[in-house]
């Protein structure tokens, strides 16, 4: 029988269906698309500014190492301005931008204010910064994660570092938002279980310059100790006019989110020998962090603050996410973390699946110099086992 001649035009359509499973297999993969919202401007732009660095720095690390499993990262920067309400509007625009594994916020209300929005966007949402438990408690959502300490954790670890505590009669001043409300309450209800006293507790707004009253009052109270949990430009003016006014150092201050590598730079020597809990620390040792710690230093020619550290971190769990979900869609990439066990700068660490907590060590530390510079060190370190079992609030 005798094979019928093709013609040129049905010998390259073989040709091209043969090579087309070899054409789909060379296609670039997608690639991870980071939206980073953080704080360039308002109350948190210092630490907004570390926060954006620390992220650029593992984006930059990745890609330079040919990017997470052979996929580009891209990352798109947007202002929160310090506020719920436009921190939600940009992390929105990105998210519909195809950005939408979001990053960055430093408040709890930013963070607080994102959650709810995640499925309606398609992202997912990991936080880096904010510590109030409703993020993991009765707002915890599906595809949020936080990989830093919550307020409980801090709290928990606190609650044992406390019973060390010489003094017995205390008193709080707090950030008047979600976050400080949890640190002050939480603080006063640890100390009351020893049987100690909180003499008063303050609340000044978010913006506030002028803590005189506040100083004044904490001097009337002649309490042994004062529990600070302020943040930002706030915490940098109180410091600095807690010094003027004479409660620094005549009275303990006992810091929370307050040994900041920001503050300290800001404040001059009013922190020095100041203790409290230290949040991210080159001093922690592991073969992850001190390579981050040996590579950025290689860069800026110093060792990563505290929110360089826990942005870092908070990036290399997007990318870890990425890595066991084959994928970029924050659906399975929020799956694939779901209860994972994880290598971090902290340590072997485990994304709980009750709630996605990122169970972790904790540290306290103070103000001391360190190779010539002053910054927070830590000087204790407290296991992941002290963490707080998840909240029942929390309903997935």
């Amino acid at each position: 029988m005798q094979i019928p001649k093709l013609s040129r035009r049905a010998i390259a359509l073989i040709a091209l269906l043969a090579a087309a499973p070899a054409l789909a297999l060379a296609q670039p993969k997608d690639p991870v698309r980071i939206g980073l919202v953080s704080s360039k401007s308002g109350v948190f732009a210092q630490q907004g500014e570390e926060v954006l660095r620390g992220v650029q720095f593992a984006v930059e690390e990745a890609n330079a190492k040919g990017g997470i499993d052979g996929r580009k990262v891209e990352v798109q920067i947007g202002d929160d301005e310090s506020t719920p309400d436009a921190g939600r509007r940009v992390a929105e625009k990105m998210a519909r931008d195809g950005y939408n594994l979001l990053i960055g916020p430093i408040p709890s209300s930013i963070s607080l204010a994102l959650a709810p929005n995640l499925e309606r966007w398609d992202a997912a949402y990991f936080v880096v910064a904010s510590k109030s438990d409703k993020i993991t408690g009765d707002s915890c959502k599906p595809r949020v994660f936080r990989t830093n300490h919550s307020d409980a954790m801090d709290i928990a670890m606190i609650g044992e570092w406390a019973k060390t505590f010489n003094e017995k009669s205390f008193a709080t001043l707090a950030a008047d938002y979600v976050w400080g409300r949890d640190s002050a309450e939480s603080f006063a209800k640890a100390v009351k279980a020893q049987g100690k006293d909180v003499k008063i507790q303050l609340y000044a707004p978010l913006g506030t310059k002028d803590f005189s009253p506040y100083i004044a009052q904490l001097k009337a109270a002649k309490v042994e100790a004062v529990w600070v949990a302020e943040v930002g430009r706030d915490a940098i003016a109180f410091v600095k006019q807690a010094q003027e006014f004479g409660l620094i150092p005549d009275t303990k201050i006992i810091g929370h989110a307050l040994l900041q590598n920001f503050m300290v730079d800001a404040t001059g020597k009013a922190l020095e020998n100041m203790p409290g809990n230290v949040a991210y620390s080159a001093d922690i040792q592991n073969p992850r962090n001190q390579a981050f710690v040996t590579a950025f230093k290689a860069k800026y020619k110093r060792v990563p603050t505290d929110n360089e550290g826990l942005a870092y971190n908070g990036a290399q769990v997007i990318f870890e996410g990425v890595r066991r979900a084959n994928s970029v869609k924050p659906a399975d990439v929020a799956k694939a973390l779901k209860g994972a066990t994880l290598d971090t700068i902290f340590g072997s660490a485990q994304m709980r699946a009750a709630d996605h907590q990122l169970v972790l060590a904790n540290y306290v530390g103070r103000v001391k110099v360190v190779d010539g510079q002053l910054r927070p060190a830590v000087e204790q370190v407290f296991p992941p086992s002290l963490t707080p079992p998840a909240s029942p609030l929390c309903k997935m």
